[in-house]
């Protein structure tokens, strides 16, 4: 292989640097390609002889740089994955529309999506239609904890208790207008973490 060019290696951590400032996430090999005007397989060989200099970090993924080091949290990305009904069930499509970096000091450590909240059944738990609901992905829930539950391929944002005399499930709309959803059973996708509030 060629020796690489050391004022390519320059424009290509400059432009992740400035990236990163923009957008706080690190450029795609595509992005970076695109930018600095060399082919895709040319960025990522760049970068693994770069990360092989001590120049920037590289896993396949992310890359950072001292600069970036400096004021890049450590974060977690999040899909937003599109509606979540907060009413009549509702498929939750998983469109990605886009990532959003998740810090960990405020969210903790977790795989996490965001769902758009889509009607009123959980504005007394502070939750309007339009707000951005933060989900940590996992697959069982405490009794109480808001959750995303799948029922007959529909989703459906509520809080989950599980009835064990009546061998039932029960999803609690937080609406005193809105009746409880009662099921046999149901998939638990992720519980509510947090709600980012729809200022427009």
């Amino acid at each position: 292989m060629r020796s690489k060019n050391k004022e390519l290696m320059r424009e290509i951590k400059e432009f992740v640097e400035n990236y990163y400032m923009v957008e706080y996430r690190s450029p795609s090999t595509t992005e970076i390609a695109r930018n600095v005007g060399i082919a895709r397989g040319t960025a990522y060989k760049y970068l693994v002889e770069m990360r092989e200099r001590g120049m920037l970090s590289y896993d396949g993924k992310e890359i950072r740089t001292e600069l970036t080091e400096k004021v890049m949290p450590n974060t977690n990305n999040a899909a937003i994955l599109g509606s979540v009904s907060c009413g009549v069930p509702k498929f939750a499509e998983e469109n990605i529309e886009e990532y959003i970096p998740l810090p960990e000091t405020l969210f903790g450590k977790g795989d996490f999506f965001i769902l758009k909240a889509n009607g009123t059944s959980m504005i007394d738990a502070g939750i309007d239609d339009g707000d951005l609901v933060v989900i940590r992905q996992q697959s069982s829930a405490e009794e109480g904890q808001i959750v995303v539950a799948l029922i007959d391929d529909e989703a459906t944002l509520k809080r989950f208790y599980r009835d064990d005399r009546n061998k039932c499930i029960r999803l609690h709309p937080e609406n005193s207008n809105m009746d409880d959803i009662i099921v046999d059973d149901c998939i638990i996708q992720g519980i509510a973490v947090k709600v980012i509030k729809d200022i427009l």
